[in-house]
C-alpha cells in the first residue's frame, strides 16, 4: 500500500477534520496520539503489547538509533520493524531535534520555562555541511548531514521520515532566528532531493519553522509547499507559553494544503489536544502518558490519580470500573499503590498500559466528535 492521505469529514464548528492515512503498514486514523519509542520500545513496553493496545502509529527517534545499535544492525535485521517486531506504522525524525535539544532543551522545556540555557559540549560545529555533535554514549565525533540523515531513515525504513533541521531556541534573535530558517530550508530541499533517489514506499514530512513569529512561520509554509513533500510537520520552537502556541498554530494552520496531513511536533497533552484539535492538527507525539505513568500519575476521565497517595491503598477496584485495558481487567489501584510503593517495575508496565489505553480511547472520541460536529 502506497502512502496517502483520505479526508473523511470536516467539522462544521471549526477545523477539526477527520482523516485517514495510509501507509504501507496500515492505516492511521486521524486526529491521532502518536507515542514516543525512543529506542525502538515505549519504555517498559514490549511492541506487540503496544499493537495490542491499538496505537496506530509510533515515533523513534533517529538520533538514539544511529548511535545504538546503529542503522547497518537495524538494516541487516530487515528493518525497524522486524527488528522491533512492530506490525503497525513507524514515523522517524531526522536525528537534528535530539542533537539540537540536548543542546538548549526541548519544545515542551519552552513551554515549562526551563529551556533556554545552552548546554556545553553536545553541538560542537553548525555550517552549511550539516551540523558536528559528540555523541552522549562515548564522546566521538559525529557529522549528521541532510544526505546522512536520511540514509540512516532509508535503513531504518520508517513510513514516515522527516528531513533534517535545525532547532534555535526561543530566545534567539531575529536575524539569527532567520539565518536558521534559511538554512533549514536549504537542508530540507537537499534531504528532500536524497529521499528521491530512492523513496522505497517512503513518506516524508516537511518540518515548518520560523519560532513564534508569523512572517516567518508564513515564509516557511509558502516555501515548503512549493517541493513536493507528502506533509507537514510543525517544528521548532513554538512559543513560551501554550496561549502563544495556540496563537502561532491559529495563523499557520490555515495555510496548509487541506489534501495532505499535518503533524505537531513534540506536543501531546491534554490540554494541548483539547486546543489544537479544533485547529484541524492531524497527529500529535509525546512521551507525556508513558512518562507520568512511571511518575504514578494516572491519566482518567475524572482527572488524574496519583497512585501512590495514602487513600488508594485500599482502594480495591481497577484505577477506572469501564476501563476496558488489561491493567484495569486484572488488577487493583491497591496493588498499583503496592507495585509503586515497593519500587516494583511491573509498576512501570501496568501504568504505562493504563496511560497509554487512555490516549488510544481519547481520540476515539474526539474523532466521533468530529464527525458529529461538536468539536
Amino acid at each position: 500500500m502506497k502512502f496517502r492521505f483520505e479526508l473523511i469529514h470536516q467539522s462544521k464548528k471549526s477545523r477539526a477534520r477527520v482523516g485517514r492515512i495510509h501507509t504501507p503498514h496500515g492505516i492511521i486514523d486521524t486526529p491521532n496520539f502518536v507515542a514516543v519509542g525512543t529506542n525502538g520500545t515505549l519504555k517498559a513496553l514490549d511492541n506487540r503489547m503496544v499493537d495490542s493496545i491499538g496505537l496506530q502509529l509510533m515515533f523513534c527517534n533517529t538520533y538514539h538509533l544511529l548511535l545504538q545499535p546503529g542503522p547497518e544492525v537495524v538494516s541487516r535485521a530487515g528493518g525497524l520493524h522486524r527488528f522491533i517486531n512492530r506490525q503497525m506504522p513507524i514515523i522517524t525524525d531526522s536525528g537534528g531535534f535530539q542533537v539540537f535539544s540536548l543542546a538548549y532543551g526541548s519544545v515542551a522545556d519552552e513551554l515549562k520555562s526551563r529551556g533556554a540555557k545552552k548546554r556545553d559540549g553536545h553541538v560542537l560545529k553548525i555550517n552549511e555541511e550539516g551540523v558536528v555533535f559528540r555523541s552522549y554514549r562515548d564522546g566521538t565525533k559525529i557529522l549528521l548531514t541532510p544526505e546522512t540523515s536520511v540514509q540512516t531513515q532509508k535503513a531504518l525504513g520508517a513510513d514516515i521520515i522527516i528531513p533534517l533541521d535545525e532547532l534555535p531556541p526561543y530566545h534567539i534573535g531575529a536575524e539569527k532566528l532567520k539565518e536558521s530558517l534559511d538554512r533549514t530550508h536549504r537542508w530540507e530541499k537537499r534531504s528532500l532531493e536524497e529521499h528521491l533517489k530512492n523513496v522505497q514506499n517512503q513518506a516524508m514530512y516537511a518540518v515548518i519553522h520560523g519560532g513564534v513569529a508569523p512572517e516567518l512561520r508564513m515564509e516557511s509554509c509558502e516555501f515548503l509547499k512549493n517541493l513536493p513533500f507528502d506533509g507537514f510537520a510543525i517544528g521548532g520552537s513554538l512559543g513560551k507559553t501554550k496561549p502563544e502556541m495556540f496563537s502561532m498554530l491559529s495563523g499557520l494552520l490555515p495555510r496548509l494544503p487541506e489534501e495532505k496531513p499535518n503533524h505537531l511536533l513534540g506536543i501531546g497533552d491534554l490540554e494541548s489536544l483539547e486546543q489544537c484539535i479544533p485547529l484541524g492538527i492531524d497527529t500529535f507525539d509525546s512521551s507525556y502518558p508513558t512518562r507520568a505513568a512511571r511518575h504514578g500519575f494516572l491519566l482518567t476521565n475524572e482527572g488524574g490519580i496519583k497512585v501512590e497517595k495514602a487513600d488508594n491503598a485500599n482502594h480495591f477496584a481497577p484505577i477506572e470500573r469501564e476501563c476496558s485495558c488489561w491493567t484495569c481487567q486484572h488488577y487493583t489501584l491497591a496493588y498499583l499503590h503496592h507495585l509503586f510503593k515497593a519500587n516494583e517495575l511491573t509498576a512501570y508496565t501496568l501504568a504505562s498500559v493504563h496511560n497509554l489505553h487512555f490516549m488510544v480511547e481519547l481520540m476515539k472520541r474526539y474523532r466521533q466528535s468530529i464527525l458529529d460536529d461538536l468539536v
